[in-house]
């Protein structure tokens, strides 16, 4: 069992070792639209905002969540850093089968290793019944 043990903990140091250049602590800065407007779209449609994000830092830019305000609300985000300089993008979206016709605004939070950590981003429409 012992061994076992050891052999599980060499294992967990030696993967540790790698060439990543991402280091916990390490806080950055980006940039992001704060707003996609899709204007006006019929009740029903699927709308797709993109929200570029430029890491403005000195260290790679982490995101670990994007969340939507609510569940007709889902997004996408690069998995890997976004290197300094560099660019990524975020994809929300928002289905409007279940919401009422008239303004529309649905936020979405991401949540990286900035200060502060999360930045908020909002979705706005204008949904017409068909």
């Amino acid at each position: 069992m012992k061994s076992l043990l050891a052999l599980f903990v060499t294992l967990l140091l030696l993967s540790c070792g790698g060439g990543s250049k991402v280091e916990v602590g390490n806080k950055t800065t980006m940039e992001v639209a704060a707003v996609f407007d899709a204007g006006d779209v019929l009740k029903g449609e699927v709308i797709t905002a993109k929200f570029i994000i430029t890491n403005t830092g000195e260290y790679p830019l982490v995101i670990g969540e994007v969340k939507g305000s609510c569940s007709c609300t889902v997004a996408e985000y690069p998995e890997n850093p976004v290197l300094p300089g560099e660019s990524g993008k975020v994809l929300a979206y928002v289905n409007t089968e279940k919401v009422g016709a008239g303004v529309l605004n649905k936020s979405v939070r991401i949540v990286a290793n900035t200060t502060p950590s999360i930045t908020q981003v909002v979705v706005k429409a204008n949904v017409i019944r068909r």
